[in-house]
């Protein structure tokens, strides 16, 4: 009987001790998840902790737009905005991600998080300043009025009222011709936008001085020449939304671009792709 008795009392004994290192190791994996919870609670509300702690930061691009974005012969999206772009994920310790989509859906992308910014040649306005945050400028370019080499009907700005012209809808430039007074018609990219002109389906289209030359070094050929040009350069910038949480993000964003500028980085680039050093503010006349 002692023996039995004895027996019950060990077997007991290991039961509770099985048990109890059964709840201990089941403990451990609760505190590692409240950890981990606990960090992304303290990354919520900081987008730039939040791209950090992911290792890449996303941009919206279209990639038919050269020479801003767009494919080369290999099909790898190259252009201006794409390496100024990887050069500032660089200085933010990150990768540089690029999800293409037209025009249209990529300032929303922005606004809905699907982005955490947008490398396009964006151009800061009134209008988009109302709802986006911006960096520091990374590109100044003046806007072009490109009509056919015999067209002498458009020699001005005004000139535009009651003519027909080719821009991707919603953007910069369609919006400034609507100004002047012109129709727009909607287009896709720059290639469709000359066609349409070079067919006499429009009188002219409007675009940045930069892209009409690179256009040139492509079709060197091209019945087309610039009209006029607006006085003042607009201003090429990261658009991120508006809040507390992408503070951090913009000041990161625009220490990168003045170190890339001061550095020589951005001009280089510029030089690479547009022929000229468009990383300065130019001068007042």
């Amino acid at each position: 009987m002692k023996l039995k008795a004895l027996t019950a009392a060990v077997l007991a004994a290991a039961l509770l001790a099985a048990c109890g290192s059964s709840a201990a190791s089941s403990a451990a994996p609760a505190a590692d998840t409240s950890s981990e919870t606990a960090a992304s609670a303290d990354n919520s509300g900081d987008l730039l902790a939040q791209i950090q702690q992911h290792g890449e930061i996303v941009f919206g691009t279209e990639g038919t737009w050269s020479p801003w974005t767009y494919h080369d012969e290999n099909d790898q999206l190259v252009g201006f905005d794409i390496e100024v772009a990887q050069k500032v994920a660089e200085k933010l310790g990150v990768k540089a991600t690029f999800v293409e989509g037209e025009w249209d859906g990529l300032l929303a992308g922005v606004d809905g998080g699907r982005y955490d910014s947008m490398a396009n040649g964006v151009e800061i306005t009134e209008e988009r300043a109302q709802k986006y945050d911006f960096s520091d400028p990374y590109c100044y370019i003046r806007t072009a009025i490109i009509v056919k080499s015999d067209d002498d009907s458009i020699n001005s700005f005004e000139d535009l009222n009651g003519k027909t012209t080719a821009n991707t809808i919603s953007s910069t430039y369609a919006t400034l011709a609507e100004s002047y007074g012109a129709k727009t018609t909607g287009v896709d990219d720059l290639n469709q936008t000359i066609e349409l002109l070079l067919n006499g389906r429009v009188d002219a289209t409007l675009n940045a001085e930069v892209t009409y030359f690179d256009y040139l070094k492509e079709h060197p050929d091209a019945n087309i020449k610039i009209a006029a040009l607006t006085n003042d350069a607009s201003q090429v910038a990261f658009p991120v939304r508006k809040g507390d949480e992408t503070a951090t993000l913009r000041e990161a964003l625009n220490q990168a671009i003045n170190e890339l500028r001061e550095d020589g980085t951005i001009a280089e680039i510029s030089e690479k792709y547009f022929g000229t050093d468009l990383s300065q503010a130019p001068s007042a006349n």
